[in-house]
């Protein structure tokens, strides 16, 4: 039999999918829910719990629990977040299929981004993003095998950072990054579901060691109304 709270939560999914429970709209209070589902409140506590880590809410001290929009994700400016720890908040919302893995010679203008010269060679990996059924990001890496000698389809399915850090014990520092509107490509529109945007939101980051070593070029293309693109600021 499956726990209360995991049925008070599946039903508050089912409420903010349908657009019952409207986005940037409150919760009722545990007491209440506690009431309409005649259960305790340190059930609704664990419902609510679930809610927010797998991005339907989110709490706001003295305000309750307020309902997302669950069509855009916030994605992170600043910091250097991979997608499976963006995806743990969202439980078995994301997935990773893994279109690419290879050992190249770059490209001119992928020699120029990784500041190689004319000996070293790549890995090549393109991965498409799934978010509740809809593929809607299009990540293309690009690796110095110099740094990163080894790659494998298990590693690029999981996380190449955590790969990286937990495994080859290298420490990942810092980025440059830029952001670009851009026309979709021929590629894009084979592997993402642009649902008829022309236009893409292009991440493009420039990926750093401890040692200020250039390690990774990445391009991470998102269709525009899946995200919200967050910062946080402080005046000094």
């Amino acid at each position: 039999m499956k726990r209360k709270y995991l049925k008070v939560y599946d039903e508050l999914v089912q409420l903010i999918q349908s657009g019952k429970l409207k986005a940037q709209t409150k919760l009722p209070s545990e007491n209440d829910l506690a009431e309409q589902y005649d259960t305790t409140r340190e059930t609704i506590r664990k419902a609510l719990k679930l809610l927010s880590e797998h991005g339907y809410i989110q709490k706001i001290q003295g305000k309750g629990s307020i309902i997302l929009d669950i069509n855009k994700f916030n994605f992170p400016i600043s910091g250097l977040v991979s997608f499976k720890e963006l995806a743990s908040k969202m439980g078995q919302r994301a997935r990773t299929h893994l279109v690419k893995l290879a050992s190249a010679d770059p490209t001119d203008y992928i020699k120029e981004q990784l500041q190689l010269d004319g000996s070293e060679t790549i890995w090549e990996v393109i991965r498409v993003r799934e978010m509740d059924g809809e593929n809607v990001i299009l990540d293309k890496d690009y690796l110095n095998k110099k740094l990163i000698p080894d790659l494998t389809v298990r590693v690029c399915e999981n996380s190449i950072y955590e790969y990286i850090e937990s495994e080859l014990g290298l420490v990942i520092s810092f980025a440059k990054k830029e952001i670009t509107v851009e026309e979709a490509t021929d590629e894009d529109k084979k592997l993402l579901d642009l649902e008829g945007f022309s236009s893409i939101v292009v991440v493009k980051n420039h990926v750093y060691l401890d040692d200020t070593s250039l390690f990774q070029y990445t391009e991470s293309r998102h269709r525009p109304d899946k995200f919200r693109f967050v910062d946080f600021a402080r005046r000094n």
